[in-house]
């Protein structure tokens, strides 16, 4: 609780070179390439004490305050209600800032800017809510320190438990000398020159267009890493089993919602995991290779290397078996930040210079319900982003088809389908007749990108927000009213394309590059999709689907809630393929 700097360092404002030098053109241009932040006068952190600083000096360790933490999607609400804060962060970023009164011009320059100030952690522990990255500013002194490839200082977020507050510590990674400055590496870790260059951009801006934005399938070596990361061990080959054709099978499920909703004659329940037909399981189900040996006729809901289409950076690589280098028309245009960075600013400066719309969404590979997810078209936002946690940025869709709600006007609205897959290979995918809908509160505008209500239809998570929910055998109707050209029927047709599609990719190679196609999985995903105005072809306008994620196990409360026989079909056309009297249409 020291806070002891200010006998050590000195912040100094560095003046425009003095216009004699001979050399002062020269100067200038260094001048003008310095990584310094903001708009506002150039300042650097230089040591002061007149005996200097001695790395393997115990007391030369730092503590540097915190001026502001947040989460991003509170920034814009603390700046307007924070006593001080907006007012303190402008002048700490040259941001010009007069009144006494927080306005929104100064507020969104206060948002665009502090991407070149933040830092960010995460907690490791606690719910997934608790878990979403937090980004803080360092004090003025914190702040003021400039970026070195060779710095004579480290620095890292410290969380101190006692207090519950983090701070900075601050250390010398060399002896320095009064008047040496204090820099950190503001690329940490990066080694390689070009993802340097890239992790740099919003302090030392430059073009990386001579960079190609075409972005292959990643190689054998990824999809083997990723089943090593997951712990999962593949099934050995077994024949399909075969069941008599009136055999009750007994079902082990901690599903409470099958619990309750499955009554089919042939299904019976079972608490005893041993002597089960059937394991439908909630949580990720991992060794294959036992079940494979031990018990190869008991059948499981879930695919080994599913989670090619369940999480949001496989979908995007796997998808590109089915669309060349930009990927399918189906999928928005994604680039994986961890292993594409160069890629993707190539493609976004591209698209800039090209005058064309830059909004990107930037997701966690793997966090559901929208947590941590962010709609922006400030590219050092996105860059930062990276450093969060591992996240996809998608082509944001800046012309999605809208609905006409009497009460709001026209609004966003997502759809998802069931599909039940039945066999990998040869692919048996069904989708559920009934698909549900969920309508945005707010008329869509691209602006207000961080207002929840406007942008994202995951909504039934979010406190004290209500979602509208119209039933699809209402919606269809009322949709053909506004749409007289799309009937429905088309619609659902290139829907159902896509999705056949894209299971044709996820199982068209031996896993662990696709799919297994173990024959005694089942499973049923659910697809959220978008429809987006596009040309085809021929040049005429076309309601294009966009899948967005595939989820796997989902919620299925409400198709309980209005269809009673959801789970009954869901069993019989899984389990004992009996499809009649289903409600279910075979897409492959």
């Amino acid at each position: 609780q020291v806070f002891d700097a200010g006998d050590y360092f000195g912040i100094m404002q560095v003046e425009e070179v003095d216009e004699e030098e001979e050399a002062d053109e020269e100067m200038e241009e260094q001048f003008k390439k310095k990584p310094n932040p903001g708009n506002g006068p150039c300042f650097k952190v230089i040591v002061t004490n007149e005996n200097g600083l001695q790395a393997s000096n115990p007391d030369s360790v730092f503590l540097i305050d915190h001026a502001w933490t947040y989460r991003v999607e509170h920034a814009r609400q603390q700046l307007r209600r924070v006593p001080g804060l907006l007012h303190r962060m402008a002048n700490l970023m040259g941001v010009a800032f007069h009144g006494e009164v927080p306005d929104e011009g100064s507020i969104e320059q206060v948002l665009q800017e502090m991407w070149k100030y933040n830092q960010t952690y995460q907690l490791s522990q606690g719910t997934a809510e608790e878990k979403v990255p937090v980004w803080y500013i360092m004090d003025e002194f914190g702040s003021r320190i400039q970026h070195s490839d060779q710095p004579s200082f480290a620095a890292a977020p410290l969380f101190y438990m006692p207090q519950q507050i983090a701070y900075t510590v601050l250390w010398p990674l060399r002896d320095l000398e009064t008047g040496d400055e204090v820099t950190r590496d503001y690329a940490y870790g990066e080694t390689d020159r070009l993802i340097r260059k890239c992790v740099l951009l919003p302090w030392v801006p430059t073009e990386v267009v001579d960079v190609s934005c075409f972005t292959p399938e990643p190689p054998d070596e990824h999809y083997q890493a990723i089943l090593a990361e997951n712990k999962e061990k593949l099934p050995v080959a077994i024949n399909p089993p075969v069941y008599a054709k009136d055999r009750v099978f007994k079902v082990f499920t901690d599903i409470q919602q099958v619990l309750n909703n499955l009554t089919h004659p042939r299904f019976v329940f079972t608490d005893k995991e041993g002597e089960a037909d059937i394991l439908y399981n909630f949580s990720h189900f991992k060794d294959y290779r036992k079940l494979s040996e031990e018990r190869p006729e008991v059948m499981v809901n879930q695919f080994p290397c599913e989670n090619l289409l369940t999480v949001k950076d496989c979908l995007a690589s796997i998808a590109r078996r089915a669309g060349g280098p930009d990927g399918p028309r189906w999928l928005p245009r994604t680039f994986n930040l961890q292993t594409e960075l160069p890629q993707f600013i190539s493609y976004f400066q591209q698209r800039d210079r090209r005058g064309e719309d830059n909004h990107w969404i930037c997701k966690p590979w793997n966090l559901a319900r929208s947590l941590d997810t962010h709609i922006t078209n400030n590219l050092n936002s996105i860059i930062r982003h990276r450093e969060s946690s591992p996240k996809v940025v998608c082509k944001y869709i800046e012309e999605p088809v809208l609905f006409e709600r009497e009460d709001v006007g026209l609004v966003k609205f997502d759809v998802r389908y069931v599909v039940l897959l039945r066999s990998a290979r040869p692919l048996q995918l069904y989708s559920y007749d009934v698909f549900w809908l969920r309508f945005l509160d707010r008329a869509f505008s691209l602006d207000d990108l961080d207002d929840y209500e406007k942008h994202f239809t995951v909504m039934n998570y979010a406190p004290g927000v209500t979602l509208k929910q119209v039933h699809c055998e209402d919606f269809i109707p009322l949709f053909e009213k506004q749409y007289p050209e799309h009937p429905w029927k088309m619609v659902q047709a290139s829907i159902f394309k896509a999705f056949a599609e894209l299971f044709q990719v996820a199982s068209s190679k031996p896993a662990p590059l696709g799919i297994c196609d173990y024959p005694s999985s089942r499973a049923i995903y659910a697809i959220d999709l978008m429809l987006k105005w596009d040309t085809s072809r021929d040049g005429k306008r076309i309601m294009q689907p966009q899948i967005l994620e595939v989820n796997f196990n989902p919620d299925c409360d409400r198709a309980c809630q209005y269809h009673p026989t959801f789970f009954n079909d869901v069993f019989s056309t899984l389990f004992l393929d009996e499809t009649d009297n289903c409600h279910v249409t075979r897409i492959v």
